[in-house]
């Protein structure tokens, strides 16, 4: 049996009543804040309640069990048992029958709203008897009943705890205020006191099991598995001695001050050229970006001898075992940076054949999709590249407006699809390989523990990608061009348009490939171009990863379009050679023997501009092609992930994971306060002799 907890004092409107917590009117504002939206909040918590009730006698209610499956967070990365949220359960039965129904919990949720939720639902659970006040035997009483027998003694005649419970009326009282502040410091003084206890030659130092008793009690839901069981290490730091009050002291800071370490060392390893920190580089950017120095220099070390193993420069891998309470190492692996996927150490070649073609597979998708929103825009600008100033009637159009007009005049909406077969047909393997070859490269250059790959390395990657293409694109493209060109050229000489198959017959496997250098020094720099500047878009403009940022669907979009101008831009007077180069001479324009003729002949005929003609249309097609191609990549990899690869474990803490239901977050946070008692908070069966207070 536990003990009874009160029936809240309620408020005329059936909300509960602060009774000595806030001023009456902060305590309805706060009410009346988080109900702002009364309907909306009402119909999401009956749905819930619904959805797990269960129905006896025409009357539905919550059990313990079906409770907890309503408040707990979905993928909760905390250690909190569901044993222990069954706590909540105990606040929520305001009867005590076992049953919550559906007005305890609506009033329940209505108290999760409070911007004070936290400790306002701890201080429902000391407040036994229901009287807006904790006295001295109550909290003695609910301390002792749910800290179990063999635990670490706590005196209640310290003078810290007396310091706490003032007098009022004779009695010794706390206010909902000042139980706030209690359990804020109440860990320091179960430090403390625990410390002082197991120092039994009283020389302030404490064996390593003895430490990691404490820890365990105070701190063992906020640490994972593996810096449990490295926890006797610490005597290290002073070999021989043992483990002294100011360590003991320093982490347990470290691990009350988790989530600003968390965002210290993202911020830190985020800005360090490699990717990894050392101490000083910890104890700098701690200076630099807070107001006081939250750390000291024994704190830092002992941060990075739990994270390290020994070495001195960590990547944020490294201290994934501290700051993730849920963190797993896989199997055989030890340490936090070992269990980073490394595709050089983990995959076979069958294996990472696959993958290669899940990419491939993956890329063609994406490419067909971006090749199709943008071909309007790639007719355009192949028909203004082609036009020869320098040839009388050859004008035919005097900027893109005008041949867009003249497009949809002479030959409809479909003019503006003409090749596009060929192009979804060719633009598969073409996107697929250049998407796949980018990331097998950069895949191998990247360091498996920081994520970072040198600024070379993703040039070559991105050549080697748009190289690569090449033997996809060049036949896709002069079929294409001669294809778009052929509206044109019906109009002017009244020649009938040619077919796809004609013209592949017409030029041969050899003519397939007439303008491959030109064509080649167009997607080589192009693509060394594009993938830096995409990443470095993500990660430097928009801050990808920073503090475990995720970007949005419009900034992921936004990063492709954008690497897409200059790439597109500078390579167009490659793309105007190489498009002089496939399409079919008619009378009266010159012909090129090859990439250097055709470059010279233009710059002499037509002037330098003439080698950017198409320069804007090129920029309009490529910048949102790429975008969207991009995109689709990503997110096809985010909603259909490869099934059968060894994936690279995730940091996941409060900072990276999505938003989540705010009374959610504030079950478990409720839970926190209490745990910080003792880490089994909840788990231990009510002694004999303790006696409920009536």
């Amino acid at each position: 049996m536990v003990f009874p907890l009160p029936r809240p004092v309620l408020c005329d409107d059936g909300t509960p009543q602060s009774p000595v917590a806030l001023p009456a009117k902060s305590a309805l504002s706060s009410v009346r804040q988080a109900l702002a939206k009364p309907e909306q909040e009402t119909a999401k918590w009956r749905r819930t309640f619904e959805k797990y009730a269960k129905e006896e006698n025409g009357s539905k209610f919550l059990d313990q069990d079906s409770f907890v499956n309503a408040i707990v967070p979905k993928d909760d990365l905390t250690r909190i048992s569901r044993q222990q949220f069954g706590i909540l359960f105990k606040v929520a039965d305001r009867s005590q029958t076992g049953r919550v129904s559906w007005d305890d919990f609506f009033l329940f949720e209505t108290t999760l709203k409070r911007p004070d939720a936290e400790y306002w639902i701890a201080f429902e659970y000391f407040d036994v008897d229901g009287s807006g006040t904790i006295s001295a035997d109550e909290f003695k009483n609910v301390f002792s009943a749910n800290i179990g027998p063999d635990c670490i003694p706590f005196s209640f005649d310290s003078d810290w705890l007396s310091l706490h419970l003032g007098k009022r009326g004779g009695n010794h009282v706390l206010g909902y205020n000042e139980f706030t502040q209690l359990m804020k410091g109440l860990q320091g003084e179960r430090l403390r006191q625990a410390f002082k206890y197991l120092d039994k030659n009283q020389d302030g130092f404490i064996g390593p099991d003895d430490f990691k008793r404490i820890i365990l009690e105070l701190a063992g839901h906020k640490l994972s598995d593996q810096i449990i069981e490295r926890l006797p290490t610490l005597v290290t730091l002073n070999p021989g001695v043992g483990v002294s009050y100011s360590e003991v002291g320093a982490f347990h800071n470290v691990i009350r001050s988790m989530d600003i370490l968390e965002r210290i060392i993202r911020e830190a390893t985020a800005k360090s050229k490699d990717g990894r920190i050392d101490i000083e580089d910890f104890l700098n950017h701690c200076a630099s970006s807070t107001r006081y120095s939250l750390f000291t220099p024994m704190e830092a070390s002992i941060i990075f001898h739990f994270a390290g193993a020994g070495r001195k420069r960590l990547a944020l891998i490294d201290f994934a075992s501290l700051l993730d309470p849920r963190w797993n190492a896989l199997p055989g692996q030890a340490t936090a940076v070992a269990t980073v996927h490394d595709p050089k150490q983990h995959q076979t070649i069958l294996q990472g054949l696959a993958h290669s073609v899940y990419n491939f597979m993956l890329g063609g998708i994406a490419g067909s999709t971006g090749a199709t929103m943008v071909y309007p825009i790639d007719l355009v600008k192949t028909r203004m590249q082609n036009q020869r100033s320098n040839v009388v009637g050859q004008l035919l159009y005097k900027n893109s407006l005008d041949c867009v007009q003249k497009v949809w005049r002479n030959e409809g909406f479909f003019g503006f699809y003409r090749g596009i077969g060929p192009q979804l047909i060719g633009v598969a393997p073409e996107k697929a390989i250049k998407l796949t070859v980018n990331d097998l490269v950069r895949g191998y250059a990247t360091d498996p523990e920081t994520g970072r790959i040198k600024l070379s390395w993703e040039l070559v990657a991105g050549g080697s990608a748009g190289g690569c293409q090449v033997i996809f694109t060049n036949p896709l493209e002069i079929v294409k061009i001669r294809l778009q060109i052929q509206g044109e050229a019906a109009k002017a000489e009244g020649t009938p348009p040619r077919g796809a198959i004609h013209i592949v017959k017409q030029l041969g496997l050899i003519g397939l490939y007439k303008g491959a250098s030109a064509c080649l020094l167009r997607d080589i720099p192009f693509s060394a171009i594009y993938f830096p500047a995409y990443s470095h878009l993500k990660k430097d403009l928009f801050h990808e990863g920073y503090n475990g940022k995720k970007l949005s669907f419009g900034e992921t979009l936004a990063s492709a379009a954008i690497a897409g101008m200059p790439a597109a831009y500078l390579t167009t007077p490659a793309d105007v050679i190489k498009t002089r180069l496939q399409v079919e001479t008619r009378k009266g324009q010159s012909t090129y023997k090859g990439l250097t003729d055709a470059a010279a002949k233009i710059f002499r005929e037509e002037g330098f501009k003439a080698l950017f003609k198409g320069g804007p249309a090129r920029v309009i097609r490529s910048s949102p092609q790429f975008g969207f191609t991009l995109v689709a990549y990503e997110y096809l990899h985010k909603y259909l992930p490869y099934p059968y690869g060894v994936e690279k474990p995730q940091l996941e803490t409060h900072l990276t994971r999505e938003p989540e239901d705010i009374t959610r977050v504030r079950a478990r946070n409720a839970l926190k306060i209490l745990l910080d008692c003792h880490s089994d908070w909840g788990t231990f069966t009510t002694p004999k002799h303790f006696t409920p207070l009536k």
